[in-house]
């Protein structure tokens, strides 16, 4: 099972998800992610994050949703914060589609523990909502899911 992670850059918060979810997967699910306006290089503070968690770093870029054109996924997840108002890039495939909004630790301004705890905290609920995906009754393949189940539980872990 492929899922996409999309926000706007592709350089903090869809990076995050992607790497958690992969550390945290076991065999048969991958994540990617993509931006609808990729930066072109993930933040070095994300890179940092990942790694202070023991999270690995390897293949992770900051990349446009045209890169899966071939392979498309079967579940997309946007994390933008549409509670800031902050637009969030629309996947036109045939994916199952949810929203698991985040606020952008980036944006976080302050000294260097403040905007630290920030991308923490941001790995931490991603963390949450990974778990909680994973723990998800996958064991009959993907085919076999019923689409509408799945949807509402991918809703419902929004909320998270």
């Amino acid at each position: 099972m492929r899922v996409l992670f999309m926000c706007t850059a592709n350089s903090c918060r869809s990076i995050l998800s992607e790497a958690m979810f992969n550390h945290l997967a076991p065999q048969g699910f991958q994540a990617i992610s993509a931006g609808s306006f990729p930066r072109g290089q993930v933040l070095p503070r994300s890179l940092m994050t990942l790694q202070e968690a023991g999270i690995g770093i390897d293949g992770l870029s900051s990349k446009g949703n045209d890169a899966f054109e071939d392979n498309p996924p079967d579940i997309v997840i946007t994390v933008c914060d549409k509670a800031a108002a902050e637009a969030c890039p629309v996947y036109f495939g045939p994916a199952i589609k949810a929203h698991w909004g985040l606020a952008d630790p980036s944006e976080v301004k302050g000294d260097e523990a403040t905007v630290a705890a920030a991308f923490h905290a941001t790995l931490a609920h991603i963390e949450t909502r990974c778990r909680a995906f994973l723990a998800l009754p996958f064991a009959l393949p993907f085919a076999r899911l019923e689409p509408a189940a799945l949807k509402r539980e991918l809703d419902r872990i929004s909320t998270l």
